[in-house]
């Protein structure tokens, strides 16, 4: 006689999603992954992916695409990014955050307002940055990160970034196991590429001693803020209220991210066909919508056979589609 326990049932699949954006709440513990995967579940389908990394200490915005949507998160990846974060003076650790182990513990005392003001200065505007070693930049073929988990010493080349501002919002002396620190508790606002984790380090170093950050919130993601997020305990209420996950259209999406074109419908149906149309006249990237309010295509101004146009660089509304 069989005595197999049954297997456990899978729970039905929820109806996919319709193409769009969120804007989660992302929750401290969790990596990114993590997110996309929980997203994956209540959207209905594993095409999801996220917009700029965020580390498990960390939380707040991570920008999620779902469907089509995720085409454009390669261009909000590289939007600027805002920050509340804590950095502890006085320790520094291996991984430049609390997560890591304290590597030196020369201490805080002594520091002064006018000190830290002129070092917080000197790292504003644009800075040549050399990335936290735990990162996830490849090097010859393997993250960083990898590499110095394996035990292997890992130098990275300094890369120029923008620090658009690094403002000191409060002070607090304490200690730390003996050690006297310094936690100062900021805001930054940085171009893509940046890492906070690595302000903090170059911070204490500035100073003559060691930093790190033991708290790190992301506010905003090019137009995407903290406002406008929802935690994963939210989404899946409103999914299962709805009966269908709820994101933001990708022409909503676009107007959060990009500078849009207004097009008129014969310019949709060329634009659908991939065709090049009249120049937009703003540098970067430009959103195009079509007369009845759809994403047709993101457009970038450029110069063929001696005119000035603007041509497509992703259609995300084809003709006849």
């Amino acid at each position: 006689m069989r005595t197999d326990t049954p297997a456990t049932p899978r729970p039905p699949r929820r109806p996919t999603a319709p193409d769009g954006l969120l804007v989660v709440d992302k929750p401290a513990g969790w990596t990114s992954h993590d997110v996309v995967g929980r997203v994956r579940r209540l959207a209905g389908t594993r095409k999801v992916g996220h917009a700029g990394t965020l580390d498990p200490m960390a939380t707040g915005v991570l920008v999620v695409g779902v469907g089509r949507a995720t085409r454009l998160l390669t261009y909000v990846v590289g939007a600027d990014k805002a920050y509340d974060a804590t950095v502890r003076l006085g320790v520094g650790t291996t991984t430049d955050d609390a997560e890591g182990e304290a590597t030196a513990r020369p201490g805080a005392a002594g520091l002064t307002d006018a000190a830290i003001a002129a070092a917080v200065a000197d790292l504003t505007g644009d800075i040549h940055q050399v990335p936290t070693a735990v990162s996830a930049i490849k090097v010859d073929g393997r993250r960083a990160y990898a590499r110095v988990r394996a035990g292997e010493e890992v130098e990275l080349a300094a890369r120029p970034v923008t620090v658009r501002r690094f403002e000191v919002l409060a002070a607090r002396a304490g200690d730390a196991d003996g050690v006297p620190v310094l936690d100062l508790d900021v805001e930054v606002v940085v171009s893509s590429g940046t890492y906070v984790r690595a302000l903090a380090r170059d911070l204490g170093a500035a100073l003559g001693t060691a930093g790190h950050l033991t708290a790190l919130r992301r506010t905003r993601v090019g137009g995407h803020t903290l406002a406008a997020a929802r935690t994963l305990e939210q989404l899946e209420a409103q999914a299962d209220a709805d009966g269908v996950l709820a994101t933001l259209p990708l022409a909503d999406a676009a107007r959060a991210t990009f500078p849009v074109r207004e097009l008129s419908a014969a310019e949709a149906v060329d634009l659908g066909f991939g065709r090049w149309v009249a120049p937009t006249g703003a540098p970067g990237t430009v959103a195009a919508i079509s007369p009845d309010g759809e994403l047709v295509a993101l457009l970038e101004d450029a110069r063929r056979r001696g005119e000035d146009l603007a041509r497509p660089v992703l259609v995300l509304a084809p003709a006849g589609g």
